[in-house]
């Protein structure tokens, strides 16, 4: 297990304790991780959403705000979706002269159809040269910033990519590789299969491993870190709704395992408030931002005694004082929910997986991606 003395690198960086946010879409926008920093006391890496290459080089303006770091992100770390490898370059390019971050990962492991249909995402890896060409024009434009991927197993049980895309992630100089434990097919149902893994750790003992899948808990992380071998963990919807899940990985890899964060109702109505104040903040309109938290309502409020209907109307709200006024009329008193701590965010599974035609004819041939494949917008 990585110690305090040892801690995982990425690049110069050094991240200890060894936890990634992983980027999520429409999720890790500069408010939740300002919040899951805040609470892991600075410790740890936390990346961006999922930035489209092609929008990225096009300045689209969304994605310009996507990237917007606060002042005390260090290092600052930046996820980039991409099909074509000389968008790609261009987009590290621009990234390294225009000084945009310190750490690029590239993403490899979205499995959502409008992605894969393109040829991306985790649709990707079964086009080994394609994948090939992307790492080399990445690394190559990066100079001095690392480069990092993460990945699915594969489309399918039937069409593996992890043990082929890691070595070649090696040899074009990749930093580390994180891996999510399930295929495209598989979504997010199942179970992840963290023996997968620790294949992966044993076939590429050059670079960091990550491993990221059904982590729900502090104790989760330790345990994957101790059967698997990896490096480090990439946490991702067990935070939905509990950005102090980052204070519990925290307080886990340093030992201190009675630290744990267990918030009354009160405690999260505050964090809940906090967060919706910070996304008007970065958006520039409290109701847009309010508007946006909707989302986030339900995972914070998973397990309370809230009722249905409050529920709904805090679902709707689209002002800071018409949220504080519906969560003051709860019982703020509330413990934290026994059982709180387990799934949540999307579950669902043995999805047809979209993919462009004749992807799966050859392993090796690309010919059948180009630019237009590139998504002309970010934040998945």
């Amino acid at each position: 297990m990585p110690t305090p003395e040892s801690p995982l690198q990425i690049g110069p960086h050094p991240v200890r304790p060894p936890v990634v946010l992983a980027p999520m879409a429409g999720i890790t926008n500069a408010p939740f991780r300002t919040l899951c920093r805040e609470f892991s006391g600075g410790k740890g890496l936390f990346v961006s959403e999922m930035i489209t290459t092609r929008a990225l080089v096009e300045r689209n303006e969304k994605t310009m705000q996507l990237i917007r770091f606060d002042a005390s992100e260090k290092p600052r770390s930046i996820q980039l979706y991409g099909v074509d490898p000389a968008t790609v370059g261009k987009a590290v390019r621009m990234i390294v002269e225009e000084d945009l971050a310190d750490h690029i990962d590239l993403n490899f492991g979205c499995p959502v159809p409008k992605v894969t249909r393109k040829g991306g995402g985790s649709a990707l890896p079964y086009k080994r040269n394609l994948l090939r060409a992307i790492l080399r024009e990445a690394v190559s434009g990066a100079g001095d910033l690392p480069v990092t991927m993460k990945m699915r197993k594969g489309i399918d049980d039937d069409h593996l990519t992890y043990l082929d895309a890691g070595r070649i992630a090696v040899e074009e100089g990749v930093t580390a590789i994180a891996l999510h434990g399930r295929t495209t097919a598989q979504h997010y149902g199942g179970t992840a299969d963290w023996d997968a893994i620790a294949r992966l750790k044993e076939h590429v003992p050059e670079i960091p491993v990550l491993g990221n899948g059904d982590i729900w808990s502090a104790e989760d992380a330790l345990r994957m870190v101790r059967e698997t071998g990896c490096d480090g963990v990439v946490v991702g919807r067990g935070c939905l709704g509990r950005p102090w899940l980052f204070a519990d990985l925290v307080a886990a890899f340093e030992g201190r395992t009675d630290a744990y964060v267990r918030p009354t109702l009160r405690e999260v109505a505050d964090v809940m408030v906090r967060h919706a104040t910070l996304l008007g903040e970065w958006i520039g309109d409290e109701s847009r931002g309010v508007i946006d938290f909707r989302k986030h309502v339900a995972w914070y409020l998973k397990g309370f005694a809230v009722g249905s209907e409050m529920r709904k109307r805090l679902a709707i709200t689209s002002s800071l004082q018409e949220l504080r006024a519906g969560l003051d009329e709860l019982d703020l008193d509330q413990p934290w929910p026994t059982g709180a701590d387990g799934p949540r965010g999307r579950t669902s599974g043995n999805n047809r997986v979209v993919l462009p035609d004749g992807w799966l004819k050859d392993p090796y041939d690309c010919a059948g991606v180009s630019e237009d494949a590139e998504l002309d917008t970010s934040g998945g």
